[in-house]
């Protein structure tokens, strides 16, 4: 366990008869980015959800190693908070100023000081290219600026692991550019990542691992390399040939 961040054991998720993860285990390393690729439907957004204690599972085991605690993900408590997770819905409160949003959980629930939280929200801001919309509301941002701020809202909790669910889902191109180069910049900076995606040219560059998941389990797990230049199973090839490899993924 000492060897990594994320332990995931033999898990099993259902909703009622249906399962939605069977029986998947996985393990994070410190500092790795996994990204985390299949069908619609296979799982892949429950995956975070339980990863992050948003969903209950039903049998099996997720335990981290953060900052010393070691121990199962439903008991962490306040070490919680050393998960981030960003949504394809940006989840902004429309009546606060983007400063506001950011602010709001370190001042309230970590109760850290306000001055010291917002210097750092606008030094965050500025390194993600919006130092000039501290004070607009999420009404007046673009998709893809409201997705760089619930980015920065996810990073000033200080978490040890971030999560990324489709974020770019509902973007256009030029936005998904904007919100993919802020997450390759966390993985250059050694963040440890599990990124959901359907962006594949993306996924190549960011991924130290790329996961395959199909009906609830790991189909695949390799090197972007090997997973896109020579997939060991047949599910795999199959779900690579829908995409261009030209515009996709060379």
């Amino acid at each position: 366990m000492a060897d990594y961040i994320l332990n995931i054991r033999h898990i099993v998720k259902k909703y009622k008869e249906h399962v939605v993860l069977d029986d998947l285990s996985l393990e994070v390393e410190e500092g790795g980015v996994i990204v985390i690729i299949g069908p619609s439907g296979c799982g892949k957004s429950t995956l975070l959800r339980c990863i992050n204690g948003l969903e209950k599972i039903q049998s099996g085991s997720i335990s981290t190693n953060i900052q010393g605690y070691t121990g199962n993900i439903m008991d962490m408590g306040v070490s919680r908070q050393k998960i981030g997770m960003v949504f394809q819905s940006y989840d902004l409160f429309p009546h606060m100023d983007v400063l506001g949003n950011i602010m709001l959980a370190p001042v309230k629930v970590q109760k850290r000081e306000k001055d010291k939280v917002k210097k750092e929200a606008l030094a965050l801001l500025e390194r993600v290219g919006l130092e000039n919309k501290a004070k607009s509301y999420p009404r007046q941002l673009s998709g893809g600026q409201k997705q760089r701020v619930a980015i920065v809202r996810a990073l000033i909790m200080h978490p040890e692991i971030m999560l990324f669910d489709e974020v770019t889902a509902a973007l256009d191109p030029e936005m998904t550019r904007e919100v993919l180069d802020v997450i390759l910049s966390l993985a250059n900076q050694g963040k440890t990542m599990l990124i959901v995606t359907h962006e594949m040219k993306f996924a190549r560059a960011v991924a130290d691992r790329i996961i395959f998941m199909d009906e609830g389990k790991i189909i695949e797990s390799n090197t972007p390399e090997k997973f896109f230049e020579n997939p060991e199973t047949d599910r795999a090839k199959k779900f690579l040939n829908v995409f261009s490899f030209d515009n996709k993924i060379s």
